[in-house]
């Protein structure tokens, strides 16, 4: 063997024991997680409820970073393109940005190609929630209402969940409505709570709040099937819109060429502080279940959603630079 041969052996050896080492001491300094949405929406409400159980968990700060902008993509960008090492994790509405491709003509990254799932964590479905001024009691008074009516939809962004939810609903039940669109859910919740827009759909943990304490009426919710926590509130499929089912889906991504091990590490982490009782309890007090993947069934996840929601964006014809 030659000189030459003998030392490209040895640096390969010396850089796959560095690479090890360093997945083993992994984490070695605080991890940043990203929210691309302002605060006191569903994704960071839960982000700041894991943060310091997941500190704990790894031993080591999780930062909440809120990164907003075009509907969570420019957050979602900074993710893609951060060093793919651990230490800068995406905690969004993976619902959302399935949706991003199809509505977005120049988006900056590639969700499917750029970044990689790490986990599920919960799933709140949208509840129709209106103004109490508003003289409809169910979804079938509604429609009629706003054939005679005008009336505004709030969505948290074009292009978002809870928008092509209203685009889906209106274009089954024949509703007629006019969207205003917003920058977060916060800013849509707080001007339908004052009466500026008279309709929202929004993740049922940062709406069902305003609905216990009256500033908002709800409709119907999104799951296919009735919420234990609001048993008495129909859903939009009983109503006569069969089969509508839509809701938020808060996950874990990070950039693509994390490695494995580190992946695994933060899944396990992740699902076992979501799942503790306390985090358990606490969601579904707020109208959110507990669900959790694999970093495999969540890219097959995003996946079928990315397909989902493509037919309803190109329906609807919703395009955005």
């Amino acid at each position: 063997m030659t000189t030459t041969r003998r030392l490209a052996l040895l640096a390969g050896a010396a850089l796959l024991c560095c690479n090890a080492m360093a997945q083993t001491a992994w984490p070695a300094k605080p991890i940043k997680l990203i929210v691309p949405y302002p605060p006191g929406g569903s994704s960071d409400i839960i982000a700041r409820s894991i943060s310091q159980p997941l500190s704990e968990a790894l031993k080591q700060p999780v930062i909440v970073e809120n990164k907003p902008g075009a509907n969570g993509n420019l957050g979602a960008d900074f993710v893609a393109k951060a060093s793919p090492d651990g230490y800068t994790l995406l905690l969004c509405d993976v619902g959302a940005l399935a949706i991003s491709p199809s509505v977005y003509t120049k988006l900056q990254f590639d969700p499917s190609k750029d970044l990689r799932g790490v986990t599920m964590l919960a799933y709140s479905p949208h509840l129709l929630v209106v103004h109490p001024s508003v003289k409809a009691n169910n979804l079938k008074e509604l429609i009629a209402l706003s054939k005679t009516s005008d009336l505004n939809f709030a969505v948290t962004a074009t292009g978002s969940a809870p928008h092509l939810a209203g685009v889906a609903l209106e274009r089954a039940s024949g509703a007629k409505w006019q969207y205003v669109p917003y920058k977060g859910g916060v800013t849509a919740i707080q001007d339908t709570v004052a009466g500026q827009t008279q309709i929202l759909m929004n993740g049922m943990l940062a709406t069902w709040p305003h609905v216990q304490s009256g500033k908002l009426k709800v409709l119907g919710v999104s799951k296919p099937t009735r919420m234990p926590l609001i048993g008495d509130v129909p859903t939009i499929a009983e109503q006569g819109i069969t089969g509508f089912d839509s809701g938020t889906w808060q996950g874990i991504l990070a950039p693509k060429g994390t490695p494995d091990a580190i992946v695994q590490q933060v899944n396990r982490a992740l699902i076992s502080v979501i799942r503790s009782a306390d985090i358990r309890s606490r969601l579904a007090g707020q109208g959110a279940e507990v669900v959790t993947m694999t970093p495999q069934e969540q890219d097959q996840f995003f996946a079928k959603e990315r397909a989902r929601w493509a037919q309803v964006v190109n329906a609807a014809q919703i395009r955005l630079d």
